[in-house]
């Protein structure tokens, strides 16, 4: 079982160590997960976060072990379209806990939260091609596949074509 919370200021430390030790890993898909990702970046980050869920534009959760101790990874719901009632699901693990469920479960528990407690229609989970790891998790999670968009994330390297997937309630 797993603990998903909102990040707290205290988890600044834990959430640059996670990011540092999945450079490989997480660092190619996601243009901020640098080597100069510092405990003070993922503070401002952390304050971030807290500022969207009060504005209710994201909810990002900090995925823990069961007790609460051990930052496993973060995920969340964000880039909502509220004219027709859709999000996006993001998330990454650290490179020590990939390949262990931690992924499934937690896309699986975040889409429960939106389709139940934001009584959302549509989540949208959009994975760079090439990312096969996260496509894996998409569809073990419950997601189908509907497509590739083309230049539909920045990465470093420029634009990228995107696999679209879709959970509904």
């Amino acid at each position: 079982m797993l603990t998903l919370r909102p990040l707290l200021p205290a988890d600044a430390d834990a959430l640059s160590a996670a990011a540092l030790e999945s450079l490989a890993t997480v660092g190619r898909w996601m243009p901020w997960c640098t080597a100069d990702y510092s405990p003070a970046r993922a503070a401002e980050w952390i304050d971030q976060c807290t500022r969207a869920r009060a504005d209710r534009s994201a909810y990002e959760f900090g995925i823990f072990s069961a007790d609460g101790i051990d930052l496993l990874g973060v995920a969340g719901l964000n880039q909502f379209n509220r004219l027709y009632n859709f999000c996006n699901l993001g998330y990454w693990v650290r490179e020590s806990r990939q390949r262990q469920g931690v992924a499934v479960t937690t896309v699986q528990r975040l889409a429960e939260f939106g389709f139940e407690e934001l009584g959302l229609t549509r989540i949208e989970i959009v994975i760079a091609e090439g990312n096969d790891r996260s496509k894996a998790v998409a569809r073990k999670a419950g997601a189908h596949f509907e497509g590739v968009a083309r230049n539909r994330l920045a990465l470093a390297d420029g634009p990228l074509a995107a696999s679209i997937y879709s959970l509904i309630p």
